[in-house]
């Protein structure tokens, strides 16, 4: 009995061992990839010709479409920053998903719109529009109020809305810099081949103080929740989605702050309503559109362009936010698992789909089992030392290099964080979040598998702080 016992610890330590070092491995090569990106993205970005782009009369128009649902406390700034975007053509579209506060109601006051009849025209699903909101005077933006029918369904919407090539999406809780959306153009522009997605860095604005729809003053967050968040957003998108970008196997483009062209988005079918994670599964959608149908295309992403949104400041918040993420990558995954390790796809199907499908799907599950078994087995004696060490550094010691490592690779080139003091203080937490924080991710992460499995595919409602307690001043508009 006791040898069966060890039989089986060995069997599972193995498991997790081969688990670490696949993602250690994979992680090391997109790092490779991702310092070279970023810094030839702070290069381009250093020199870019972004006035000649603001003032050329090719430059495609864009619709900005932000899907809302009771967002009265954060749409007032986001449509304010959206306004003040530096770019030729633009439309700003708001849909209303069937808001129950004053989402409506602040933006027709703050805006003076008025209840027009427009030309709509329903080419992708979506439930009913009741009305349309419009000032003449501000022809650039449009309200659309519908019934609910979710982030998609209101995407969807804006899309029939927007007489732009390309239309970005933006969360109603996001507040976009000036210039980003000359950048995230930049490298549309500038291609022979067809890009129809153009993704962009996303940063947290907790802490931070807005003035007119703008971010005046970067600050670090106070609660440690908060801080974390932030590591993590740097190593997310400084690390591993400029990585697979450069495999051309983009797998996701945050929602926040994302660049598509309109006409492929319109031919795949639109945004689907069937994942809880619209923005994972319609990059999955147009890389099996284009390579079915045999399209030259590239998907970009550009590591300057900053978007900044508000995280979850409480951590049943955050719960609800990454089990959220998990249920709908596990969509998303096996929605499309004939991708995975399918050559018809490119490295997207050979490399991005199965790690993502197998490592960050799924992995989790093992990575939370893991955090249990492996000092309990070392306790009882059925590890030896030298194996328990190396686990240890594989599930913590790398995590909190490649953590450290992001921070000063932000900071070396991006620079959004110019006080030296949040600077150490990003550097501490890269080195903290991976003891603690980290694990309660996983835990969250593997509650999203077990809804998957067991049926409970629902939205869960994060609710946020909102930006008018950071308000410094809000000019008449």
């Amino acid at each position: 009995m006791h040898s069966a016992v060890l039989h089986f610890f060995d069997y599972v330590n193995a498991i997790i061992l081969v688990y670490f070092l696949v993602t250690n491995v994979v992680y090391t090569v997109l790092m490779v990839f991702s310092l070279y990106t970023v810094s030839m993205h702070a290069k381009s970005a250093a020199h870019g010709a972004y006035a000649d782009l603001l003032e050329s009369p090719v430059t495609p128009p864009v619709a900005l479409i932000v899907p809302a649902h009771n967002e009265e406390d954060a749409i007032v700034q986001t449509v304010m920053s959206l306004l003040e975007i530096q770019y030729p053509e633009k439309e700003v579209i708001v849909v209303d998903d069937g808001s129950t506060d004053g989402t409506v109601d602040k933006l027709v006051q703050k805006f003076h719109l008025l209840r027009m009849d427009l030309i709509y025209r329903p080419q992708a699903t979506c439930k009913p529009v009741f009305a349309f909101y419009f000032n003449p005077e501000r022809p650039e933006l449009i309200l659309i109020s519908k019934e609910n029918g979710g982030k998609a369904d209101a995407l969807n919407a804006g899309i029939n809305m927007a007489r732009s090539p390309y239309f970005c999406t933006v969360d109603a809780d996001s507040i976009i810099e000036p210039q980003a959306l000359l950048r995230l153009m930049a490298p549309v522009v500038e291609s022979t081949v067809n890009t129809i997605v153009s993704g962009g860095v996303v940063r947290i604005a907790n802490g931070c103080t807005l003035r007119n729809g703008r971010i005046v003053d970067v600050n670090l967050p106070k609660t440690w929740l908060e801080r974390c968040q932030v590591v993590e957003y740097i190593r997310t998108f400084l690390f591993g989605r400029p990585g697979w970008n450069f495999l051309n196997a983009t797998f996701i483009c945050s929602g926040a702050f994302c660049l598509l062209h309109r006409e492929t988005v319109l031919e795949a079918g639109g945004f689907s309503r069937d994942t809880v994670t619209e923005d994972i599964d319609i990059i999955a959608t147009l890389h099996r559109f284009c390579k079915k149908n045999h399209r030259q295309y590239r998907m970009v992403f550009t590591t300057d362009p900053i978007c900044w949104t508000e995280a979850p400041h409480t951590v049943g918040m955050l719960a609800r936010q990454r089990r959220r993420w998990q249920l709908g990558l596990m969509q998303t995954v096996m929605k499309h698992n004939d991708m995975i390790f399918s050559p018809r796809y490119g490295m997207m199907g050979l490399a991005s789909m199965p790690f993502h499908a197998y490592v960050e799907a799924l992995g989790c599950v093992i990575e939370a089992f893991g955090t249990i078994l492996i000092p309990f087995t070392f306790l009882v004696g059925a590890m030896p030392f030298s194996l328990f060490l190396l686990l240890m550094f594989l599930a913590f010691g790398y995590g909190t290099l490649l953590s450290v490592g992001s921070v000063l690779l932000e900071e070396t080139t991006l620079r959004r964080y110019p006080k030296v003091r949040d600077v150490l203080m990003l550097v501490l937490f890269a080195m903290i979040e991976n003891v603690g924080y980290r694990q309660m991710v996983t835990l969250f992460r593997a509650q999203g598998v077990i809804q998957y499995f067991t049926g409970l595919n629902k939205w869960e409602l994060v609710v946020h702080k909102g930006f008018e307690s950071r308000v410094l001043v809000e000019d008449e508009v």
